[in-house]
């Protein structure tokens, strides 16, 4: 029951970027809604502008939602504890890796959808940036729970 309590998060999520991955969000699909607003947003822009802009949109929605499949799965592997391990987080990019790569073979068999190995990239990418970002704010908490020990101890003095 407990690794249900810990993993729960991840597997939801992982469900969510499986179902962005149907023939519902196709390029084609995700323009009817973007593109209009972008020219809402941007009126004077040419439509090789907002074009590239959708692409961008769509890239970076690959790269965020791996960052957070990353965090989930770390948090996962981390089940409750306060301390941090590298292998937890090189673990927690190998498997959002393997997922993805999994996730591009599955769109292989999903009309309208490509696979695409920079797509597999950039979901790493995304997933190795929240680790660097979750142990920067270790790290960070980790100097700030010290200093305050620190002065702690000096007013006591």
């Amino acid at each position: 029951m407990r690794w249900i309590k810990t993993w729960w998060p991840a597997l939801v999520w992982a469900a969510v970027i499986s179902i962005f991955s149907t023939g519902a969000f196709t390029s084609e699909n995700t323009s009817r809604v973007i593109l209009p607003v972008l020219h809402w947003l941007l009126p004077h822009a040419s439509h090789a502008t907002l074009v590239f802009m959708h692409h961008v949109i769509r890239k970076c929605g690959h790269f965020t939602e791996y960052f957070i499949l990353s965090l989930l799965i770390l948090r996962g592997i981390r089940a409750g504890r306060n301390e941090t391990h590298l292998a937890w987080a090189l673990a927690a990019i190998a498997l959002v890796a393997g997922f993805a790569a999994l996730d591009e073979f599955h769109q292989r068999f999903v009309p309208g959808r490509t696979p695409a190995v920079h797509d597999v990239l950039i979901d790493t990418a995304g997933g190795a940036a929240a680790q660097v970002i979750a142990a920067l704010f270790a790290l960070w908490l980790h100097v700030r729970q010290r200093r305050a020990q620190e002065e702690g101890a000096g007013g006591d003095a």
